[in-house]
């Protein structure tokens, strides 16, 4: 399936996987705002609100019929990485020479989380880094893959914005113990700047990066933050973690927190921080420190 969209004058053909993500509408912008010619790809339908040249819908069935045999030598994949391996054929057929993919700190984090779910996140992560760069070497590829902590920002994140619903609905937010783990929350924006930064930095491939957030702060200041955005005093509730897990089979009744688990509160109290200098040095990469803004509080 082919739309056609906004036209970009350039010559410089980029394709983006994952491109109505939350992390891939800032991403479109800035390529357009830089003319890069962009083919962007998804599992969702055309929004009118995106940049693109192209849009093309997936599966790959549905390319099939697509009268579009454009070379496009350039790839960023903003779509969960674990994705990209079914995507490969796609990618060599039109002649990918360089791609900058989006992992996630979580492969070193949950690693060993008491949470069955978040262990497999964790291995499907490493799994498809490690296809990756096993495909990127057979084929000729360059690859840079960029590891964000916790991304947040307008509103679609499954970070950030969960505990703004929360806070909102209940008007209080409930910390495991002092909450003094360490955070470096990272705007979706400075995420999509890094992508396209290390697209354009040809010199520099076949390395990762951890990306972390121009400011670092505890778990509970992170909350303070949010409360202070919302106009809302902050109000905490300190529960141990038997009366947290407790609470937790409740709440996860309701759809929106079926997702939340135990490991979660119990990493409020543990370091979560990474490095980001290599990102400054090879990229030029410049985080924001954390603030939200009024496009991040409108939850979606």
């Amino acid at each position: 399936m082919r739309l056609k969209v906004l036209k970009v004058a350039a010559d410089r053909e980029v394709g983006v996987l994952g491109a109505t993500s939350f992390v891939g509408v800032c991403l479109l912008k800035l390529l357009a705002r830089d003319s890069f010619k962009i083919t962007a790809f998804s599992r969702k339908l055309y929004d009118e609100s995106f940049y693109g040249e192209y849009w093309e819908q997936l599966p790959l069935s549905l390319l099939n019929g697509s009268d579009r045999n454009n070379i496009i030598p350039m790839w960023i994949c903003v779509a969960p990485i674990w994705f990209l391996p079914e995507y490969f054929p796609l990618l060599e057929k039109k002649g990918v020479r360089r791609i900058v993919v989006l992992s996630s700190t979580s492969i070193f984090t949950k690693d060993n989380s008491s949470d069955l779910g978040e262990q497999t996140i964790t291995r499907r992560l490493a799994n498809a880094e490690n296809a990756v760069q096993v495909w990127a070497a057979e084929k000729g590829v360059e690859w840079v893959v960029l590891r964000p902590t916790l991304i947040y920002g307008k509103g679609q994140d499954k970070n950030i914005s969960e505990i703004i619903r929360f806070v909102r609905r209940f008007g209080f937010f409930p910390l495991l113990g002092k909450a003094e783990g360490l955070r470096q929350p990272v705007h979706c924006e400075d995420v999509a700047q890094l992508c396209v930064s290390a697209l354009k930095t040809f010199h520099i491939s076949n390395k990762a990066y951890n990306i972390s957030g121009g400011e670092t702060m505890t778990y509970r200041a992170m909350v303070e933050r949010i409360f202070i955005s919302l106009d809302m005093p902050s109000r905490f509730l300190l529960v141990p973690l038997s009366l947290f897990k407790l609470a937790l089979s409740c709440l996860r009744l309701l759809p929106k927190y079926k997702h939340w688990s135990s490991a979660m509160a119990e990493r409020m109290n543990r370091d979560l921080v990474f490095d980001h200098e290599d990102a400054v040095r090879d990229f030029g990469y410049k985080p924001r420190p954390f603030k939200l803004l009024k496009d991040d509080l409108l939850i979606k």
